[in-house]
């Protein structure tokens, strides 16, 4: 754990940061457990997950590319004790066995909820989303917005990551073959299928009455290249996909749930909080 630690994820390049990251949910998942993790059989698939009842809304987590729920091992005990909480790694991570189907973004979405469902976790959710888990969370609430009491996006893959700038194929030879060496199986495959669930998230319209808070990270801003300059756009971008959505800049590089786990936690609770108030 003290090697992951030192690890800093953000290189100059954040596609080539997408990269490394998926290298330390390899080291996380290697060295860190999530105490309490159970083996479910959701339609005859092993899944792990870990789930607890409590008090609503129920906080859905989605761990990013490849990524383990490991990555939320920081935040999960610092919630209120009564939370009602699911996290969970998708198919093909970890101890949960791959899928047959397609790792786009309405596919992982359905599975979820189907998850859920059998846990007998049921709505109002408060979605909360790291990287390409925020993509996912942006595509669960335009789809099914009246089951989103809020939506929490922690550093998220905006819908055109990987479009002008941000497209692989203007990547130098350096990303490219770390992509190749690094992105695989699972990854690869949700990866593969990035640019497919950003379409799905921008042909459903932005869910009006779904509180949205943007956690994004503020040591990235700092640098300067092209590609930067590009991601760093779509990172004050994704916010204003979200009429009223509340943007907080995280003294953190893209992992924040690790470096800067309070910040997540104090979203969640503020959104429980207002969700409670409502009727």
């Amino acid at each position: 754990m003290n090697l992951m630690k030192r690890l800093n994820p953000m290189l100059p390049l954040r596609v080539a940061s997408s990269l490394l990251l998926v290298a330390l949910v390899a080291l996380l998942a290697g060295c860190a457990g999530v105490p309490g993790t159970q083996i479910k059989q959701v339609d005859a698939r092993p899944l792990e997950l870990l789930a607890q009842n409590g008090a609503g809304p129920v906080v859905v987590f989605e761990n990013g590319l490849g990524g383990h729920m490991a990555w939320w091992a920081k935040v999960l005990p610092a919630l209120p004790a009564d939370t009602a909480y699911f996290a969970y790694n998708r198919p093909g991570i970890g101890h949960s066995a791959p899928a047959d189907t397609p790792r786009d973004g309405a596919h992982i979405v359905a599975e979820l909820r189907r998850a859920l469902q059998l846990q007998g976790m049921h709505p109002p959710y408060v979605l909360v989303g790291h990287s390409l888990g925020g993509l996912y969370m942006q595509l669960f609430a335009r789809q099914h917005p009246q089951d989103v009491a809020a939506l929490v996006l922690v550093d998220s893959t905006h819908p055109r990551q990987l479009e002008g700038a941000g497209a692989m194929e203007t990547q130098s030879l350096l990303v490219r073959g770390m992509a190749k060496a690094l992105i695989t199986g699972t990854a690869k495959s949700e990866f593969d299928l990035l640019t497919q669930t950003g379409q799905q998230v921008l042909a459903l319209p932005t869910p009006p009455h779904v509180p949205v808070t943007v956690l994004s990270a503020a040591e990235p801003m700092k640098e300067t290249s092209d590609l930067a300059k590009f991601s760093n756009t779509l990172r004050q971008d994704i916010a204003l996909l979200y009429p009223h959505a509340q943007q907080v800049w995280v003294d953190s590089g893209h992992a924040i749930p690790l470096d800067r786990p309070e910040a997540v936690v104090a979203a969640i609770r503020s959104a429980l909080a207002d969700a409670r108030k409502r009727p």
